[in-house]
Formats: structure tokens, C-alpha cells, sequence
């Protein structure tokens, strides 16, 4: 059943580094594809990307513990495996957290203003926890048995670079904003 752990890092893989940072740069006026598009229709987008980014989550973390229970093996002992379900946690409550930004009525005394920085702050958090799970995995003796060198360095610039791109586009978004309504 080995054939069953690939699925693990293809899902992941799928889930952070292509779903949940194309739902994040939707919003970029430099990377966009949609940048002319309203900000509803990048918000719906935004939403659908992260739909699924969350059922990816679920299917790799689902994968790789049914891999484990095959194998009879111990469950979350690396700091990629804590790390990663952990991650997967924080964005499950991310993605419930984000409701009230579809129906603004479930929350009385928030502004949309301050429930959209909240948001963007705690969904850059859960980007760099899937990053720093990344890199992790990236260590695991699964994929240094099957990169080395040169590949496996330029494996982990990717998402660390990925990780200050985003950084970089959120802060600057709500940050900026914050400055100047200061």
C-alpha cells in the first residue's frame, strides 16, 4: 500500500502550494490573473479556491493517516506530522472563522474592515505554518532518499520564497490601509 502515501504529498502539495496561494495572490494588483475583475468576484474566487484548499488538506492528511494504520505505524511523531495537523486544524477553524465575511449579519459590533484584517493576519499565519510544514517534509527521509543536491535546495527556495511573496502581499495590503486610516 505505498502506492497510498503519494497521494499524501500530491494532495498537500496541490492544497498549500498551489490552491491556498492563488486564493491568497487573487488580491495582488501585480500577480493576478483576475485583477480587473470586482473585489466581490476575487472574493468569491478567493472563497472557492480555499474550498479546495481545505478538501485537499483533508484528503492528504486522510491519506497519509490510513497509510499509517496499514503500516502499523505511529502517527504524528516528526515535526512534520505535528506540525502539518496542526496546520490542518488551522484551516479548518480558518475557513469557519471566514464565514462571517460571507454573511456579515452572523456578527454584530465587527466591522467587515476589522473582520477582513483579522482574517488576512490569521490566514498569513496559516500559510507560513503549511510553508514551515513544507520545509519540514522536505526533510523527511521519504523525500532526501529521492532529492538531493541541488534539487532538494531548490525545493525548499521555492516555498520559502513563495512564503515572502505572500508576506509581502498581504502586509502591505492591510497594513498600508491601516496607516492611512490612522
Amino acid at each position: 500500500m505505498s502506492c497510498l502515501f503519494s497521494w499524501h504529498p500530491f494532495f498537500m502539495t496541490l492544497s498549500f502550494s498551489f490552491f491556498m496561494t492563488e486564493a491568497i495572490l487573487l488580491f495582488s494588483p501585480q500577480g493576478s490573473l483576475i485583477r480587473k475583475f470586482p473585489h466581490k468576484t476575487k472574493g468569491q474566487v478567493h472563497w472557492i479556491l480555499q474550498s479546495a484548499c481545505l478538501c485537499c488538506a483533508i484528503l492528504g492528511v486522510t491519506a497519509i493517516i490510513y497509510n499509517k494504520y496499514l503500516n502499523d505505524k505511529p502517527h504524528f511523531t516528526s515535526w512534520h506530522g505535528l506540525l502539518g495537523v496542526i496546520t490542518v486544524f488551522v484551516v479548518v477553524w480558518q475557513s469557519l472563522a471566514a464565514v462571517p465575511l460571507i454573511y456579515h449579519s452572523l456578527v454584530k459590533g465587527w466591522s467587515l474592515a476589522k473582520l477582513k484584517r483579522y482574517h488576512a493576519a490569521s490566514g498569513l499565519v496559516t500559510y507560513l505554518l503549511g510553508s514551515i510544514s513544507l520545509l519540514f517534509g522536505l526533510n523527511s527521509t521519504w523525500f532526501t532518499a529521492s532529492v538531493s543536491g541541488y534539487a532538494w535546495y531548490l525545493s525548499a527556495l521555492c516555498p520559502a520564497l513563495t512564503a515572502l511573496v505572500v508576506m509581502n502581499q498581504v502586509t502591505g495590503a492591510y497594513m498600508a490601509r491601516k496607516r492611512l486610516q490612522s
